[in-house]
C-alpha cells in the first residue's frame, strides 16, 4: 500500500482539482488531466534567443481501480493484463492507420493508461441517440458540430465503415462497438474509435462478425430509426475490407466469409430472443 500512496499518478488522480472525474464504469474511472510543458529558450549562433511559451494540453487518464471482492494477487494480474492488452490494441491499430487516440503513458502495475483527449462529439450524440445514465456533457466538450443532414449522416457512416474495416484487417476486435465509442473529431471531422478496454487480437471471421453484430444491436436499441445508417456502414465496410484483403493476397477478399458468419450470429441472436 505504501507504494501506491507514493505513486505520483495515483496522487494526481486523488486530486479532483487537477484530475476531475469525467466518467465511471464497472471496471474503470476516466479523468481529464492537463499536461504542462516547461518553457525553454534557444540561443542561435547569431546570439538571437527564442523562447517557447508554457502551454498545457489535456489527456485522458483511465484507471482500472482495485476490486475488493478479488484476491489482491488475482486483481493485480487481471488489471495488468487488461491494461497492457488495451495499450497493445491501440498501438496495433495506430500502426495500421486506424484512427485511435494517441497513447501517452502506461502504468500496468497500477492499471493506469493515458491517451490523447479527443476534442469532438460522440456519434451517439451526433445521431441524437438515447443518452446513457453515465453520459457526461464534458466528455465531448459540447462540440459545435452542426445538425446532421442526410447527406452528412451518410458521409459519417462511410467514415465509420472504413475505420472498422481497417481495424478488423489489422485483426483487432474491439469488443464493445457502440456509437458511444466513436468520436467525430472537431479538427478534421475524422472518425476516431475509442475505449479498447475489451479489445483483443483475432484472425477468426466469427469474432469480426460478432463485433459487427454488437454494433448492429447498438443501432437498434440506441437509434431505432437509423437501421439504414448501419446498412450504409456495412456496405462501406464490405468494400474497404475486400479492397484491403485482396491486396494482401485473398482472391475473394474477407467479406464473403465475414458476411456468412454475421448471418450465423444473427440467427443465434434471434433464437436467443425467442427463447428469452
Amino acid at each position: 500500500m505504501a507504494e501506491e500512496v507514493a505513486s505520483p499518478l495515483l496522487a494526481l488522480l486523488q486530486d479532483p482539482q487537477r484530475a476531475p472525474l469525467i466518467k465511471q464504469g464497472a471496471e474503470a474511472k476516466v479523468y481529464r488531466v492537463e499536461l504542462y510543458t516547461i518553457s525553454s529558450s534557444i540561443t542561435l549562433p547569431d546570439a538571437v534567443s527564442t523562447k517557447q511559451e508554457d502551454y498545457a494540453y489535456p489527456i485522458l487518464l483511465k484507471h482500472r481501480f482495485f476490486k475488493k471482492y478479488r484476491h489482491p494477487m488475482l486483481s493485480a494480474s487481471i488489471t495488468a493484463t487488461r491494461t497492457v492488452s488495451e495499450a497493445r490494441s491501440l498501438v496495433r491499430c495506430a500502426r495500421s492507420g486506424v484512427h485511435v487516440p494517441r497513447l501517452e503513458l502506461v502504468d500496468e502495475t497500477r492499471g493506469i493508461i493515458g491517451m490523447e483527449w479527443i476534442h469532438g462529439v460522440s456519434v451517439r450524440r451526433l445521431l441524437g441517440g438515447i443518452p446513457e445514465e453515465s453520459d457526461c456533457e464534458d466528455i465531448t466538450l459540447l462540440s459545435t458540430t452542426p445538425a446532421l443532414t442526410e447527406e452528412r449522416a451518410q458521409e459519417v457512416m462511410d467514415k465509420i465503415g472504413v475505420q472498422l474495416a481497417e481495424m478488423h484487417c489489422a485483426d483487432v476486435i474491439h469488443g464493445d462497438l457502440t456509437t458511444s465509442n466513436m468520436m467525430l473529431r472537431d479538427l478534421d471531422t475524422s472518425i476516431v474509435l475509442i475505449d479498447f478496454g475489451l479489445a483483443s487480437v483475432s484472425t477468426f471471421w466469427e469474432d469480426k462478425a460478432v463485433d459487427l453484430y454488437v454494433l448492429e444491436r447498438a443501432f437498434i436499441s440506441t437509434h431505432p430509426e437509423s437501421h439504414t445508417l448501419f446498412l450504409r456502414i456495412l456496405d462501406t465496410y464490405a468494400a474497404r475490407t475486400t479492397q484491403i484483403t485482396k491486396r494482401k493476397g485473398h482472391e475473394q477478399g474477407a467479406w464473403p466469409h465475414i458476411r456468412s458468419k454475421l448471418e450465423e450470429v444473427r440467427l443465434r441472436g434471434r433464437k436467443r430472443s425467442m427463447v428469452g
